[in-house]
């Protein structure tokens, strides 16, 4: 790939004094915060291409991913990453797995985007990358946030989180991104925990080892925008799958599931006390509770009804 301002090269690291290794994702140096779940998903992904002997190249639109990157021309990307315009990494990674393809070249082509360009502003390239079945693997890092701008609400953000642009808590649901991507009959789509890794390097092999359009969607904490504690980040998220809010799944082709961790139904609250984006007094957790056993219990009846047999 010929080097342009958009595109971050693999020759050197943002900080040249740190010893690292050339070929890791993620290179030692990069200024992610701590208890950053974005970092841990890459590093994690980083150890699966390494182990399956794949190599890939990244379009990362505006979101904390990109400035993970650094100031061209250094990179703390040891890969080629492409930054895109918020709306159209879905459209740039089409291109790019294009021509992989006349090249004849086995590169993985990924998507690493935040959900501000996922859920909301890349949904309309996304979609239509998704209706087309592009050969790209495509992963949200979830922080229900934009976290890049000052944390403002996405339509990720979960009902009654308090952002700059929701300071009273936001009244509407999360919106189930997993469904439309499915009902798009892609080859796979998951749900990752950074606080279940071996679910998480399960899941991601299966991605690696399809073609098509692959999506995953991993629940990132953010301890800046979340106001929690860095070194409780997955914990933090083992708790919401514990209470149900954050259900571990797959779905093939957009017709048969596989549900992957049967919540123990702990009380909601000690997820929501951990976080100061939350004021409990102000989240009718009964509601919440009875909605996500409903839910949950919908996706046991999808699995039972039209289980996936590998």
């Amino acid at each position: 790939m010929n080097s342009t301002s958009t595109v971050e090269t693999s020759s050197v690291p943002v900080n040249p004094t740190i010893a690292c290794s050339e070929d890791c994702l993620l290179r030692p140096g990069n200024t992610n915060c701590g208890g950053c779940g974005m970092s841990v998903g890459l590093n994690m992904l980083d150890r699966i291409l390494e182990e399956t002997g794949q190599q890939c190249m990244l379009a990362i639109p505006a979101c904390c991913g990109i400035v993970t990157a650094g100031g061209f021309p250094t990179s703390s990307y040891g890969v080629p990453v492409i930054a895109t315009t918020f709306a159209s990494a879905p459209a740039v990674a089409s291109g790019m797995a294009g021509v992989c393809e006349i090249n004849n070249e086995s590169e993985q082509i990924i998507c690493w985007a935040g959900d501000g360009g996922t859920y909301d502003i890349g949904l309309g390239t996304l979609s239509a990358a998704a209706e087309r079945n592009e050969n790209i693997l495509y992963i949200c890092y979830d922080n229900e946030i934009y976290g890049n701008t000052g944390g403002q609400r996405s339509s990720a953000t979960p009902l009654g989180a308090r952002t700059t642009t929701t300071p009273e808590g936001k009244t509407e649901r999360k919106k189930d991104i997993l469904s439309i991507l499915a009902a798009h009959r892609i080859p796979y789509a998951a749900t990752l925990s950074i606080g279940h890794p071996e679910d998480f390097a399960r899941k991601l092999r299966t991605a690696l080892s399809l073609r098509g359009l692959r999506f995953l969607l991993m629940h990132s904490p953010c301890p800046t925008g979340w106001k929690s504690e860095p070194a409780e980040s997955a914990q933090l998220v083992r708790l919401a799958v514990a209470a149900g809010l954050f259900p571990l799944y797959e779905i093939w082709d957009g017709c048969t599931y596989r549900v992957n961790v049967e919540p123990a139904w702990i009380d909601p609250r000690e997820y929501y006390r951990q976080q100061k984006r939350f004021r409990i007094d102000d989240i009718d957790v009964e509601a919440v509770q009875r909605e996500c056993k409903e839910n949950f219990q919908r996706l046991k009846i999808l699995a039972q009804q039209f289980p996936h047999r590998s």
